[in-house]
């Protein structure tokens, strides 16, 4: 039997399994993600997450997609992991550094008593080098504002940013009125993406305050996606839409973005839930 806990970062949820053994094959995990995260036939969730041990790190994270692929990083994830391994006594600080193949990643939890109130991630640089979002192409220079078309022949004008996995940005006027389902895929899938991506809609409210729909890459339309609020903060300010602290209003709340001038890096600030905890043969 496999215990889990399951997790969410508004509403972007997680099967959370610890393997601080490593007895779970590597041969098994990518089948195992599909299976679990199935939500007809399995607990159903955005991913697999693991909790390993690390030689680099206080701890380490690994994340598999539904479909069974193994992306470099998550924002939502990163926060249910530190709160996670806080609880559980997985570690004895609140400043912690988590493993991930984006790099070290460094949660920083805010206490209230003895709970939780919120967690802060430093999520690092942005990566705004084409070849090292990685984007197909010529050049160096961040791409801003750039067009691309997808087949349906419909345009739009984009903005990439990795935050060590890689998001396409596309300001638009309403993002209620976007065919995510649609557009979606097809930028996901985009040869302009060597790696293929993740792809924002993003609506600017005011120069404080956007909000984003996100369609993750391997995982589809989720409720919420923290590198993607990262990735989209740093677009706003790139296309001088909003300045450099920036609140990203999502399905089922908000987080909060600053890219620091002091240091380059990007600071996020959310909530982490626990739902339920279980076990399921596998």
């Amino acid at each position: 039997m496999l215990n889990f806990i399951k997790m969410h970062g508004l509403g972007n949820d997680f099967i959370m399994v610890e393997d601080l053994k490593e007895k779970l094959s590597e041969q098994l995990l990518s089948k195992l993600a599909v299976e679990l995260c199935d939500r007809k036939f399995g607990i159903g969730a955005d991913g697999l997450v693991l909790i390993l041990p690390s030689t680099k790190a206080d701890i380490r994270m690994r994340i598999f997609n539904p479909d069974g692929s193994e992306p470099e990083m998550c924002g939502n994830a990163i926060r249910c992991f530190g709160k996670l391994a806080w609880e559980e006594g997985l570690v004895t600080k609140t400043n912690i550094t988590v493993e991930t193949l984006a790099g070290i990643i460094k949660p920083q939890l805010t206490l209230k008593g003895d709970d939780i109130e919120a967690i802060r991630v430093d999520m690092g640089e942005p990566i705004l080098k084409r070849e090292n979002i990685p984007m197909s192409g010529p050049g160096t220079s961040p791409v801003i504002a750039e067009e691309i078309t997808i087949n349906s022949g419909q345009g739009f004008k984009f903005t990439a940013v990795s935050m060590g996995n890689p998001h396409c940005i596309i300001f638009v006027d309403d993002v209620e009125d976007v065919p995510l389902i649609q557009w979606g895929p097809e930028l996901e899938k985009h040869n302009l993406f060597p790696r293929k991506t993740n792809v924002e809609f993003v609506q600017v409210l005011t120069p404080e305050h956007v909000k984003m729909r996100v369609w993750e890459r391997g995982a589809g339309e989720t409720l919420a996606c923290g590198t993607g609020a990262c990735a989209t903060a740093v677009a706003s300010i790139l296309n001088d839409k909003t300045g450099r602290k920036v609140k990203v209003s999502l399905a089922h709340g908000d987080l909060d973005i600053e890219w620091s001038e002091d240091d380059n890096r990007i600071y996020m600030t959310g909530p982490a839930t626990k739902v339920f905890t279980g076990q399921v043969k596998i």
